[in-house]
């Protein structure tokens, strides 16, 4: 029993169900709507200057190259430890900024701006540590993994929704600033719960394990629907009913039971492994020894393709620099900046996540200037993220499945995606009574659903060699159009209603926040919000036009060419010793025809 105990503790599925865990806390970012109306009231804000704060959260959570580059020197537990100590230490200073327990006047806009972002940067760290781990783990099942790590995260805000209506305000609709001490401690403690769990495992499995890597994932999957299918029949009856305190406790607790059952899931897992090893080592040691093939001896390297003569001035060697390779292959960092490709991709992120983006941060605000209560905004704040997580496990089985059999463009599919957020800003836009639901459902659902599709869209384009840096460059894009929608769009035409409705500005004076009231309040931002996300699915359109050629053929052949396992893309799942055999004589069919032209050429050069 202790050796049983031992191994499910330092296992990899004990270390995925952690980072699990990691990732249902890492996503406090989505519920600043709940918390952002005190801090607007509390600190004396315009709509504009808190669109501002909102804007740093959205950079905080979406920059995240230094997390990367720390990773690249330290363990994971280190980059979880820094993680856990900036979200403790900037969501700390914005309670106490919110509170008045931070000094005698209230702190300026860009030291909230410095607290909050650094608070949101924790997320960084927190995918760094925990979601690249994990999937260097589990190689061969990369795939998925990222999609259920991705599910977790899209669910955080519901799990702590739910933990705030059971812990603050009569019928959750009281205070909401302690809830901002509450995403300071709670993800910093379970970073700190797994430190020595999360860790890079090269232990070597047997093959039986590795067959059962893609059923537990399917459990996993199960088990995460079943999470979001209670999450979204609790938000439905605690809109219908009027729930007490402690059947909010109640509810926050069954969510808490049900984040305890992929548990199970690893101890079953370890179970077959650990009896596997007491039964099948000996043989299987046996076995690997026995099919071991010898090293082939040393031959003869092909030579080297020729190399262009060098460019003899600056601006050639600069065009050469810049010519980029075929799409599919490893460009360089420069490359993919200054190619066409990219600057569509990021235009269309820019301006049409961006618009959903502008959407999640203001949904608070738009609630309450089109008369809903405060309990009301916390369930629209759940909606989205359950429909987050519902489109990012859509669109990576979906659009997987549509470019596999139809060769379908993901482009294509992530202007579709585009186009349907269109209706949900239009209901926003025109204050239709109840549409607020509806609305929460589409932006929440599409924001999940193109985002995963675009960080795809990525590295398929310009390979994987430099998809660390290029990966936060997409990042860097949602943060970029919640500035330019958010902040100057939405922020400044809700404030100049609000002083055409006769409401006074008075900035930095505590209870003097602006407030606007009615439909026009975001009826105009929200149109141009709507305008420019169909421009932005349009210049998708237009990046699947000009990709349709790659996408109609195989973009993982390079990768399947004489490779077996996770090969050099780590992408496929072994089903089943077949698999393995077919996949063993193709490459040893491909070395043998390199082989035997080596050796032609051989003989060319001797005989010459």
């Amino acid at each position: 029993m202790a050796a049983f105990a031992a191994q499910v503790l330092r296992g990899r599925w004990f270390m995925a169900y952690g980072s699990f865990l990691i990732m249902s806390a890492a996503g406090a970012t989505y519920i600043f709507a709940i918390y952002s109306k005190d801090i607007k009231s509390t600190l004396g804000y315009t709509q504009e200057q808190l669109n501002t704060v909102g804007f740093f959260k959205d950079v905080g959570a979406n920059v995240g190259i230094h997390a990367g580059l720390v990773a690249e020197l330290a363990p994971p537990w280190l980059v979880l430890a820094i993680g856990a100590a900036m979200n403790l230490g900037g969501y700390l200073m914005l309670y106490l900024s919110v509170t008045g327990r931070a000094g005698h006047r209230t702190p300026p806009l860009w030291l909230v701006c410095l607290y909050i972002a650094v608070g949101a940067n924790s997320q960084a760290f927190a995918n760094t540590g925990a979601l690249v781990t994990c999937v260097k783990n589990f190689p061969e099942s990369r795939g998925v993994m990222l999609g259920l790590l991705k599910g977790f995260v899209g669910l955080s805000g519901a799990i702590f929704t739910q933990l705030y209506l059971a812990f603050y305000g009569p019928g959750g609709g009281g205070d909401t600033r302690p809830l901002i001490l509450l995403v300071g401690w709670l993800p910093a403690a379970v970073s700190v719960a797994f430190l020595a769990t999360i860790r890079i495992i090269r232990a070597p499995r047997p093959p039986a394990a590795a067959r059962r890597e893609y059923r537990a994932f399917c459990a996993f999957l199960y088990v995460s629907l079943a999470l979001a299918a209670y999450l979204l029949v609790a938000i439905v009856l605690q809109k219908r009913f009027r729930f007490t305190r402690a059947e909010y406790a109640v509810s926050a607790a069954v969510v808490f039971l049900m984040l305890l059952l992929p548990l199970g899931i690893v101890l079953r897992e370890e179970a077959a492994l650990f009896k596997s090893n007491i039964t099948n080592a000996p043989a299987e040691a046996q076995a690997q020894a026995a099919a071991t093939p010898a090293l082939p001896a040393a031959t003869k390297q092909p030579p080297a393709a020729p190399v262009p003569p060098p460019a003899t001035t600056a601006g050639q060697r600069l065009l050469l620099s810049l010519r980029p390779p075929p799409r599919g292959e490893d460009y360089t960092i420069l490359q993919a900046l200054v190619s066409v490709d990219m600057l569509l991709l990021f235009t269309a992120t820019v301006f049409g996540v961006g618009g959903t983006l502008t959407a999640i941060d203001n949904m608070g605000q738009i609630g309450e200037s089109l008369g809903y209560p405060q309990r009301s905004v916390a369930t629209f704040v759940s909606l989205i993220s359950i429909w987050n997580y519902l489109g990012r496990v859509t669109a990576g089985f979906a659009s997987e499945a549509l470019l596999s059999r139809h060769r379908i463009p993901r482009p294509l599919l992530v202007a579709g995606v585009l186009l349907l957020t269109v209706p949900g800003h239009l209901l926003i836009a025109f204050g239709v009574p109840g549409s607020l639901y509806a609305a929460s459902v589409l932006v929440g659902f599409c924001f999940g659903a193109a985002y995963p599709m675009i960080l795809a869209i990525i590295s398929e384009l310009f390979g994987l060699r430099y998809y660390s840096t290029l990966y936060n460059v997409g990042n860097v894009a949602s943060p970029v159009g919640s500035y330019i929608l958010n902040v100057r769009v939405a922020g400044r035409m809700y404030d100049r209603e609000a002083a055409r409705q006769g409401a006074v500005v008075v900035p930095g004076k505590a209870g003097g926040g602006v407030t606007c009231v009615g439909k026009r309040c975001y009826r105009e931002s929200f149109l141009v919000v709507a305008a420019v996300t169909v421009a932005a699915s349009a210049v998708a359109l237009a990046l699947a036009w000009r990709t349709r050629a790659f996408y109609a053929g195989d973009i993982y052949a390079r990768f399947k060419e004489g490779a077996t396992g996770t090969g050099a893309s780590g992408n496929s799942v072994r089903v089943g010793e077949d698999e393995d055999a077919s996949a063993a004589a193709a490459a040893a069919e491909s070395v043998s025809k390199e082989q035997a032209k080596v050796d032609a050429r051989d003989a060319r050069d001797t005989s010459s």
